[in-house]
This record gives C-alpha cells, sequence and structure tokens, in this order.
C-alpha cells in the first residue's frame, strides 16, 4: 500500500520515512509561536508539522485528574485544572487557516490530531490531507469509524494498547477505510528506552497489513535510528522552540536544533540502509580487484603440465590472473605454455 499526499508526499514501504514534527500544543495558544514552529519544522526538514485539534468542553470533564506527567510540569489540579490548561491550548478556525497558509508558504505539510467529532469535520473542512488518531482515542471505535468514513489516510497511534485493542481497531477502521498506518508508541513523557518495544512495529505490519512506524516519546534519539531501520514509514517527534517554557509538553519535547540534528540521523539512516539488494557497490569497485586474491604459480610451471596444489597459489595481483574462486576449474587442467614463478595463471595459459 502507499499513501500519496500533496507536496510530492508519499507513505509506504517504497518510500523515504514521512518525518512529523510534532508541535501539538507547545505553541502555549500564542499565534506568533505557532507560526515560528511551522518555520522550524520546515528549515530542520520535516515533511510536516502537526498541531492538536479540540473543543475542550467536547473531550474532557471539567474536574477530570491530571495525568502525572501533567501534574510534574504544570501544578496540581488545585493550581491549574486540566481543563483551563486545555482551554488555553485550543487553536481557532481562523488561526487554523492562518497555519495552514504558512505552511504552504513553507513547504510543509499542515497536519492535526482531532479529539473530537467537530474537530474531525473542521480538519475535513480545511482540507487537510491525511488524519491523525492519538492513542487516547485507539480504542474509541465509534470515533475511529467516524474518521474513517471520511475517506482520508488515517494514522493510529497505539500506546497504551494491547495487541487484541488495537486489533479491534484496525478492524473497525479497514471495514471503512484502507488507508492505514499503525504507529507504535510510549504512553509516558518522557517515556524510558526499555519500553519503547520497537520490534511491534514487525509484529503489526505481520499481522494487520499496515503501513507502521513510530511516535517517540523517548529522550534518547537511538529510538529514532532503531526505528528507521526496523522500517518505520511514519516518524513522529514532539519539538518546541524552548524546553524551559511553561506548558505540559516542552519539557519532553526535543528543541529546534536538535529537531535539525534528528532528521539528518534519519536520513543518513535510510542512506545507509540501501536498496536491499546485494551487490558491488560502486565505492568497492576499484578495491575489489586490489584486495581479492587471484592464481599465481607457485612454482615454475612447464607447458604439458598438471594444475594441482603443489604448482597453484592463491595471493593479491592487483587484479592479474584467474579469480580464486574458479581454482577447482583450474585443477586437473593442463597448462598451455610456460609460467615463470608468482606469473599470474591467466585463462589463455590453460587448456
Amino acid at each position: 500500500m502507499e499513501i500519496i499526499l500533496p507536496n510530492n508526499k508519499k507513505i509506504g514501504d517504497k518510500n523515504p520515512c514521512f518525518i512529523i514534527a510534532e508541535a501539538g500544543v507547545n505553541h502555549n495558544g500564542d499565534k506568533d509561536m505557532a507560526m515560528e514552529l511551522v518555520r522550524v519544522a520546515a528549515r530542520a526538514g520535516a515533511d510536516a508539522i502537526k498541531f492538536q485539534t479540540f473543543i475542550t468542553e467536547n473531550i474532557i470533564l471539567k474536574n477530570a485528574p491530571k495525568a502525572e506527567y501533567h501534574i510534574k510540569t504544570t501544578g496540581k489540579d488545585d493550581e491549574l485544572s486540566w481543563y483551563k490548561l486545555l482551554k488555553s491550548q485550543e487553536i481557532s478556525p481562523q488561526l487554523h487557516k492562518e497555519l495552514i497558509k504558512e505552511c504552504k508558504k513553507e513547504n510543509i505539510l499542515f497536519m492535526s490530531t482531532p479529539y473530537d467529532y467537530e474537530s474531525v469535520d473542521l480538519l475535513c473542512d480545511l482540507g487537510i490531507p491525511i488524519l491523525k488518531v492519538a492513542s487516547t482515542d485507539a480504542n474509541n471505535i465509534a470515533y475511529l469509524q467516524y474518521m474513517a468514513s471520511k475517506q482520508m489516510p488515517i494514522i493510529l497511534s497505539t500506546a497504551m494498547c494491547e495487541l487484541g485493542e488495537v486489533k479491534k481497531s484496525v478492524e473497525a477502521i479497514k471495514e471503512i477505510n484502507e488507508q492505514l498506518v499503525l504507529l507504535q508508541c510510549t504512553g509516558n513523557y518522557p517515556a524510558p528506552l526499555s519500553d519503547a518495544n520497537l520490534l511491534s512495529m514487525n509484529e503489526m505490519k505481520n499481522i494487520f497489513n499496515v503501513i507502521v512506524g513510530y511516535s517517540d516519546h523517548v529522550e534518547d534519539d537511538i529510538c529514532a535510528i532503531s526505528a528507521i531501520a526496523l522500517g518505520a514509514k511514519v516518524y513522529e517527534k514532539h519539538f518546541t522552540l524552548d524546553q524551559n517554557l511553561p506548558g505540559p509538553d516542552h519539557n519532553a519535547s526535543i528543541e529546534p536544533d536538535v529537531l535539525c540534528s534528528l532528521i539528518e540521523k534519519i536520513r543518513k539512516t535510510e542512506r545507509s540502509l540501501g536498496d536491499g539488494n546485494k551487490r558491488v557497490m560502486n565505492s568497492e569497485i576499484v578495491n575489489r580487484k586490489k584486495l581479492r586474491k587471484y592464481m599465481i604459480a607457485s612454482k615454475p610451471i612447464k607447458k604439458g603440465d598438471i594444475f594441482n596444489s603443489d604448482n597453484i597459489a592463491v595471493k593479491r595481483t592487483g587484479g592479474a590472473g584467474i579469480v580464486a574462486d574458479k581454482y577447482y576449474d583450474v585443477v586437473g587442467k593442463v597448462a598451455k605454455t610456460d609460467i615463470s614463478l608468482e606469473q599470474p595463471i591467466t585463462m589463455e595459459s590453460i587448456n
């Protein structure tokens, strides 16, 4: 399967990894900060920048308790409720339009994760090319089917899911829409390296016959490189303008210079993987002749002598003579000419 997107971007096994710079709510509700995040992601070489679209009243109770990492970064519930925190991070329809315009200017795809039905409709009305589902909705079957009904490609994060739950979600989506990407993800911010579980990408790919990728919450960049090496075709990472900014996700996000470096490492990793076809590489051609071994006469050989292990040796000659893997094709043959000591044995010297 291959997913075709604007800007000549494609997602699939034969394509480079599609890199999403996850801005999320790291704009802090500030338009200028959001615009700068777009520019930073574009300069870093990301394929897309992703925000989060939601109407707070639609997704959370006013007294819903914060997640542990929210408490660590924004204080206890009685200091700032999760409801009020989210309310301060909403993006208005007008700002969506301005961000999309800025993304077009910077030649980067605009993406956003909708968290409620109205937000799905808004994003579709704005013409975004692909929908992203957060792990918090990975088991929200009716919602997943509503998104699938839009007949747009869907990227589904699978943090905090058992395999059976993923199966149920995949079946619900594929019943309506085959364009699906599954992301392995660990639902903690930051997530410990030992919980990355990257090999589960291959499990999901084999079981569900989908494109797979990785949403990275681990601080070390080793998971990014490992995920690409394992075949991730979508990679997502939170980034911020400054880790010290107030807000729930800044501290666990990477800063612009790290984002640039990380994307460069991903592209280098892809180049190092090659195309999977074993062959002599261009840089090896000269060395191949110089480093490989060829047959020579280990003692003077007279015309009519039989080639055998006593008069043949294999040494480096710089490319002259018969290659070593033809040894048993030569043994037992008769010399057609005299061959002096350490002279390369050629096809012309064999009857």
